[in-house]
C-alpha cells in the first residue's frame, strides 16, 4: 500500500513539476513580450490622452445635423464647380457656403447657446 502511495504521489509531484515549468516558460515569454513592446512604444511619440466623446440622444442628433450639413454643402460646391467654369464664381460659392453655413445652422437647428 505506501509503495502504491509513493507512486501516486510520484506521479502528481511531477505533474505539478511539469505545470510549473509550463507557467514559468509562459510568464517568460509574456515578460519577452512586454519588453519587446515597452523597446517599440519607447520609440514612439507619446500618445495624447484620449478624450471621452459625448454620448446621448443630443450628441447624436448633433452629430446627424452636422452631417447633413457637411453633405450639403459639399453638394453646393460640386453644383457650383459643375456649372460655373471661371474661378472667381467659384471662390465666390466657397466664401459665401462658408459664411452661410453657421447661420443656417442657428436658423434651422435652434442652435442659440
Amino acid at each position: 500500500m505506501s509503495k502504491e502511495r509513493a507512486r501516486r504521489r510520484a506521479e502528481r509531484e511531477a505533474e505539478q513539476a511539469r505545470r510549473a515549468a509550463l507557467r514559468a516558460e509562459q510568464e517568460a515569454r509574456l515578460a519577452r513580450r512586454r519588453e519587446r513592446l515597452g523597446r517599440v512604444t519607447a520609440l514612439l511619440p507619446g500618445r495624447p490622452v484620449r478624450i471621452a466623446g459625448q454620448r446621448g440622444i443630443r450628441a447624436r442628433r448633433r452629430r446627424a445635423q452636422n452631417g447633413v450639413v457637411a453633405v450639403l454643402f459639399l453638394i453646393v460646391q460640386v453644383i457650383a464647380w459643375l456649372l460655373w467654369s471661371s474661378w472667381s464664381a467659384r471662390l465666390g460659392v466657397l466664401v459665401f457656403s462658408l459664411l452661410l453655413v453657421p447661420v443656417l445652422v442657428t436658423v434651422v437647428f435652434d442652435r442659440r447657446s
